[in-house]
């Protein structure tokens, strides 16, 4: 075991980092994580592959809220994929996507940073207790508020975008 993971946590932990990387490379180059994009995809793609792995990790007993946040991941993933391809929630329908999508990342941080504050450094984790430690939930409250300003700035940029393209229309119209 790989600091003390079974062999399908080191396989769930290995396509959670992909998901991961993929999703800041969105970011950085794209500004959103988006199906458009080879990096999108893939990140969608390895999310779906987390959660599912992860519905097999019963470490600390049955169902618990590692496996709550995976449904509501793949709930979020869904409205996010519907909502980029139709227009379900009307003029919304790119900003849901855009947001649950982003979400979906944070999701991501969660069960990150706990793992690995519960598990490093070797033989001394940073947190003994995840659901008492107010550092981590500090911590994660802090990777909150990141994911607010960020989907702020991504509906910002695409307001401004769909703007753009509006005035660009009534210019070729007029």
């Amino acid at each position: 075991m790989f600091y003390g993971l079974t062999p399908l946590g080191t396989v769930h932990t290995a396509i959670s980092l992909v998901a991961v990387i993929a999703g800041l490379i969105a970011f950085f180059r794209f500004k959103e994580i988006s199906l458009n994009t080879r990096a999108g995809r893939v990140y969608v793609v390895t999310t779906v592959l987390t959660c599912l792995t992860g519905f097999g990790i019963f470490q600390h007993g049955g169902f618990g809220k590692p496996h709550a946040l995976g449904v509501i991941t793949l709930v979020v993933l869904a409205v996010a994929w519907q909502a980029g391809r139709s227009n379900v929630f009307g003029r919304l329908s790119p900003y849901v996507a855009m947001v649950g999508y982003s979400l979906t990342f944070f999701f991501h941080m969660i069960p990150g940073v706990t793992e690995t504050a519960t598990r490093l450094p070797l033989g001394a984790p940073w947190v003994a207790d995840p659901d008492a430690s107010p550092a981590l939930q500090a911590i994660i409250g802090g990777l909150f508020v990141v994911f607010l300003i960020g989907a702020t700035l991504q509906v910002l940029r695409l307001r401004a975008t769909r703007a753009e393209g509006a005035a660009d229309v009534l210019r070729v119209l007029g």
